[in-house]
């Protein structure tokens, strides 16, 4: 056992061995202490990165031995490869299958740059160019000239008694004026066309080679997932690209995705869980944490601990980890939480949503506001939720009981005269840093197609996001861990999912992640996230009404 190098022996103290349960579910977990012991002697051997990396370690039991294995995500040049497991299948040989074939794809880049950079595509695109500007001005000064002599000639008819001779010049300039535009038109129509094919000529070359790129690169990477053959606890063995297709068909999806996404099997958990499988080793427990500098996108905090990714993991993981006693994913339990109404009339409803209560229901059978409100009220097919909550974020909530109601609160969200205030609590450390009491954070958000419903900050394809803060300052919070906090006002202008928590933990926001925020920060007994007042006007009465629930 000690000749494998990528073994690393750990000291297991009785009381942890004691407190080892289940598998921690790596969707959602807390690092338990061995994990928490080998992430640290793997940070304290890596160097300082310039681009950011997540590193994952997995708890294992070889005869009777307990040690730890360590991975980092997809590549990373000079690290030691006898100190981290190896890639699931190595495609990245100099003379192999792959390499060959990624060569011939960027000859094939090479020469769409070489054609899109050439001096006569260039001056093709240019002549057309040109062509176009002189024929739209051509084309405005004939017709200029066209409505000018229509304004002189009615300017002459109504001055004074016109001639049947004159009246006839007049129709004849009219004419010709008209002939000249359309004659203008069709010269350069038939320009421009010429124009038009000696670009065409260079872009359909280029087209012709986007479409063998596509074709080349589809069939690389079904190759490649081909060649990822994947272990679980129970000893069965499966393609990649199979375990994605029945895990979607599982879950009904309209159409199974038949190429897992760009990256899939190179994350650190499949390749930490491969390996063990293959080396006879007991998967005790999971850590994954980022090193290095926060990507400009995603939300990544040097040293902090991060759940798997939904869309590269979350089918993979399904698999690989059956056979092993998995803790359960609390945020997929269907567990039952009192929801408090504020306020009722015929018209609408104000609530008090608890935290871990979903708004609308999901793909569970986890209960929700609307579920609860509509058999409550036995409405089954009127739009009642207006806007919603995150899972996690408790507090206020407007909903509708009837159809007119339904809209007439949706205008108001809409033209944003409905004025919501949030109460997020901050780490202490917030009071340290440098940035105005109050101001606003205008971060665009799309969601992470690869790890929904976690939201990204995208500046060229994001929709615009607005929130407004205010610092209120330190409380404390005696029941709860942490006992100390920042308390900071938020108000949003817009309603972004995730908008709150992320202008809250982006660097470009307030850099500092609320507590509790399992996606953008670190993990709490709760999501420190309120909405604890909403101001709006009353659909039947014309009343504007206020409705606050204090927590913090």
């Amino acid at each position: 056992m000690m000749n494998d190098k990528r073994f690393h022996t750990l000291s297991t103290p009785d009381a942890d061995k004691r407190k080892a349960k289940s598998f921690n579910n790596p969707f959602y977990y807390t690092p338990s202490p061995l994990a928490q012991q080998a992430a640290e002697l793997l940070q304290a051997s890596l160097p300082t990165l310039s681009e950011g990396k997540m590193f994952g370690v997995l708890i294992v039991e070889k005869d009777g031995q307990t040690g730890y294995l360590q991975a980092y995500s997809g590549q990373l040049e000079g690290m030691s490869e006898e100190a981290f497991v190896p890639p699931i299948f190595d495609y990245l040989q100099p003379e192999g299958y792959f390499k060959t074939k990624e060569k011939e794809i960027s000859l094939i880049n090479q020469k769409i740059n070489d054609i899109s950079s050439s001096d006569e595509y260039r001056r093709a695109r240019k002549e057309l160019e040109s062509l176009r500007n002189e024929a739209e001005e051509a084309i405005r000064e004939k017709k200029n000239a066209m409505t000018v002599a229509k304004l002189l000639r009615d300017k002459r008819r109504k001055e004074a008694f016109i001639s049947e001779a004159e009246n006839n010049e007049m129709t004849r300039q009219s004419q010709f004026l008209k002939a000249e535009v359309q004659r203008t038109k069709r010269k350069y129509a038939k320009l421009f066309e010429h124009a038009a094919e000696r670009v065409e000529v260079f872009e359909s070359k280029m087209a012709s080679l986007r479409t063998s790129r596509k074709l080349k690169s589809d069939r690389l990477q079904g190759w490649l997932f081909d060649q990822f053959m994947l272990r679980n606890a129970n000893g069965d063995t499966k393609r990649l690209i199979d375990i994605f297709s029945e895990y979607y068909q599982r879950r009904g999806a309209a159409q199974a995705l038949s190429i897992p996404p760009s990256g899939t099997g190179e994350c650190c958990e499949p390749k930490l869980l491969q390996y063990a499988y293959q080396h006879n080793m007991k998967p005790k427990s999971l850590a994954m944490f980022w090193w290095g500098p926060s990507p400009k996108t995603e939300i990544r905090k040097h040293r902090h601990f991060y759940p798997a990714c939904n869309g590269k993991c979350k089918p993979i993981l399904t698999w690989m980890l059956q056979g092993l006693d998995v803790a359960s994913n609390p945020l997929e339990a269907d567990i039952h939480l009192p929801l408090e109404i504020i306020y009722e009339d015929n018209d609408l409803a104000v609530v008090s949503k608890p935290e871990g209560m979903l708004t609308v229901p999901g793909r569970s059978q986890r209960e929700s506001v609307e579920s609860i409100l509509r058999q409550r009220w036995q409405l089954f097919d009127t739009p009642i939720v207006v806007h919603r909550l995150d899972m996690a974020t408790s507090g206020i909530l407007v909903v509708a009981r009837n159809q007119a109601t339904y809209h007439h609160l949706q205008r108001q969200f809409a033209s944003r005269t409905v004025v919501k205030r949030y109460v997020a609590l901050l780490p202490v450390s917030a009071m340290g840093r440098a940035m105005p009491k109050e101001g606003t954070l205008s971060l665009p958000l799309r969601p992470d197609s690869l790890d929904r419903p976690r939201q990204v900050v995208d500046f060229s394809n994001g929709k615009s996001a607005t929130t407004n803060y205010r610092i209120v300052g330190q409380v404390e919070l005696p029941q709860s861990q942490p006992t100390k906090a920042v308390k900071v006002e938020l108000y949003p202008v817009t309603g972004r999912t995730h908008q709150l928590r992320v202008h809250c933990a982006h660097p470009q926001g307030l850099d500092c992640p609320i507590i509790g925020d399992t996606l953008y920060g670190q993990r709490a007994d709760r999501l420190y996230l309120h909405a604890e007042s909403i101001e709006f006007t009353h659909p039947s009465t014309g009343k504007r009404l206020k409705f606050e629930a204090k927590l913090w």
